[in-house]
């Protein structure tokens, strides 16, 4: 979490990359971005698909179980199947210079 807690901080930069945001207030920012992260993780918690027009989409798929290996000791090790998080950019974003 502390990897994603930097990266939400970067969000919010420092004075001269402000001006390029409304003047919202730090905190406000800070509160708005978690909200929508929460939001965001109980709705793909519930197996939900997330659409934002023009960046992409976010859906749980399922991953089949499968053998995998220790690369330290090359013993075989069995992975459990389970769900994880796709992300499919949208036409806007592949489209970024």
């Amino acid at each position: 979490m502390a990897h994603l807690d930097r990266k939400r901080r970067d969000l919010f930069g420092d004075q001269r990359s402000r001006r390029h945001f409304a003047q919202i207030p730090r905190a406000k920012a800070a509160t708005a971005v978690e909200t929508v992260i929460e939001a965001m993780r109980s709705a793909l918690g519930a197996g939900d698909r997330i659409e934002l027009r023009g960046f992409g989409v976010f859906q749980v798929k399922r991953r089949k179980r499968g053998i995998g290996r220790n690369p330290k000791t090359g013993v075989e090790v069995s992975i459990p199947p389970g769900n994880t998080i796709r992300f499919k950019p949208g036409k806007d974003l592949r489209d970024l210079p």
